[in-house]
């Protein structure tokens, strides 16, 4: 058994649940430029105490090399608070900016984990 396993991945425009990578066109080898994470870019995922999205990791792999962790966002506040479920001033959505430089072509990868429904996983190709 593998984790691999368990990673959900589907078309965003009919999963709420898979994260989108959106690269900006003309991104140059060495040069920074922003990449955005969101689940629920079309669809909304719910954001309430009881159904959340609670974090988002994004990778690269060059065509060549190995896997790289480029960063992780948590996403805490649902709604909590000592009032009850969905009572609270505070809420984070799924949606995270890295900014990143690299040297060669490949691929981003992305997770995500709902707190119902498990792992998700999104992809974008990176060319120069």
């Amino acid at each position: 058994m593998s984790i691999g396993e368990f990673v959900k991945s589907a078309d965003f425009k009919s999963e709420k649940h898979v994260p989108v990578i959106v690269v900006p066109s003309g991104v140059k080898a060495g040069e920074a430029f922003e990449v955005e994470v969101s689940v629920g870019k079309e669809i909304p995922h719910p954001n309430t105490t009881e159904h959340f999205i609670n974090w988002i990791s994004l990778y690269f792999k060059a065509e060549d090399g190995a896997i790289i962790n480029l960063g992780r966002a948590d996403f805490t506040a649902h709604g909590e608070s000592a009032a009850g479920a969905n009572q609270g001033s505070a809420h984070t959505d799924p949606f995270v900016v890295f900014k990143v430089k690299l040297e060669k072509a490949g691929t981003l990868f992305a997770t995500s984990y709902c707190n119902i429904h498990g792992l998700w996983e999104g992809t974008a190709d990176v060319a120069f």
